[in-house]
């Protein structure tokens, strides 16, 4: 069966659909598809082929990310800091020292202008808190209709300060897979804020920016970072299964070192959905070195945003390419990347 999986995940990725579905959007494996066999196909280049958050080069990285989500306002915050967060992650995930950022507004006719005020103020409190600048954008407006009322685009520079180069493809045998904190807030937040659902659930998003919790990992473990990644489409399961299969090896997860909230496991549970396909916005998947992990968890438990800093799994050598989960009742099972869009938009 192994050699079945390893065979069909080794063929060129190719598109069935006719026509882009919800599912190309969601961070799976229609997405991954869709991203290897047309963007990567006509752009392939040694800058985008890692495939990373972000790209680095001449000492700078740079990175951009559309935000799309439904509702636009939500408990924790809104489409505005969620916009300034998500870039400015990507930014620290390639180990950068993020410093400035653009913002372009597709605004949708009939949107009122006291909401766009509140999504900048938030823009602006969440640039501030990341320590970073809005450069530049632009602005478009279109027909009634069609933008559900806002979406933004950000692109991000930072300056590489630190001597590192992270990548999904350097995780070796013996590494520990660290998460920073509680995971599937901000997926279950932003289900449950869109009142479709008749769930009541004391959550907010965990939106929040990362470069800070970042430096404190790069400087307490002195080069053994091998690589981060933010859990946003996709959860936890989507960026293990990167590591994975771009580093040829196994990862090991322990599912009952996973921190999860009791709301958020509950609504899960109702809603039949795995917490490690849940969205976030403020948690990041870090791989050290396993010598450094005592060092790592001290440095990311140092920070309010890493409190819950927890060890998830190790990196192991067999079978290459996959991700196994230890369940709480002592069996095995393989955690695939997510298949199908069971979540509403989200980022």
């Amino acid at each position: 069966m192994l050699e079945r999986i390893e065979r069909a995940r080794r063929r060129p990725a190719r598109v069935r659909e006719d026509r882009v579905t919800l599912a190309h959007g969601a961070g799976g494996k229609a997405t991954h598809t869709l991203v290897e066999a047309v963007f990567l196909e006509e752009f392939r280049n040694p800058l985008l082929e890692p495939l990373e958050d972000g790209a680095v080069f001449d000492g700078l990285a740079l990175t951009t990310d559309a935000f799309v989500v439904t509702p636009l306002f939500f408990p924790g915050g809104d489409i505005g800091d969620l916009a300034v967060n998500g870039t400015v992650n990507d930014l620290a995930m390639c180990g950068a020292h993020p410093r400035y950022l653009s913002a372009a507004f597709v605004v949708e006719e009939g949107f009122p202008v006291s909401d766009l005020r509140r999504v900048t103020a938030s823009m602006a409190a969440a640039a501030r808190a990341a320590g970073v600048w809005i450069v530049t954008g632009d602005t478009k407006v279109v027909q009634r209709g069609k933008a559900d009322g806002c979406y933004i685009t950000t692109a991000g520079v930072g300056t590489m300060d630190h001597p590192v180069r992270l990548s999904a493809a350097a995780a070796r045998p013996g590494d520990a897979v660290i998460v920073s904190g509680p995971i599937g807030e901000h997926g279950v937040t932003v289900m449950i804020a869109r009142g479709e659902l008749d769930i009541q659930a004391d959550l907010a998003s965990d939106t929040a920016p990362l470069n800070g919790l970042t430096g404190r990992l790069l400087d307490a473990c002195d080069g053994r970072v091998r690589c981060l990644r933010d859990a946003t489409r996709g959860g936890v399961a989507t960026v293990v299964n990167e590591i994975a299969g771009a580093s040829g090896v196994a990862v090991v997860l322990d599912e009952d070192a996973i921190p999860v909230r009791p709301a958020v496991r509950g609504a899960c549970e109702l809603l039949g959905l795995d917490p490690l396909y849940v969205a976030c916005e403020g948690r990041m998947v870090a791989v050290v070195d396993g010598e450094a992990a005592d060092a790592a968890l001290a440095a990311l438990r140092s920070d309010p945003l890493g409190s819950g800093a927890a060890v998830i799994g190790r990196i192991a050598d067999d079978p290459p390419g996959l991700v196994l989960l230890r369940t709480s009742f002592g069996g095995t099972r393989i955690v695939d990347l997510l298949v199908g869009d069971p979540l509403p938009r989200i980022c």
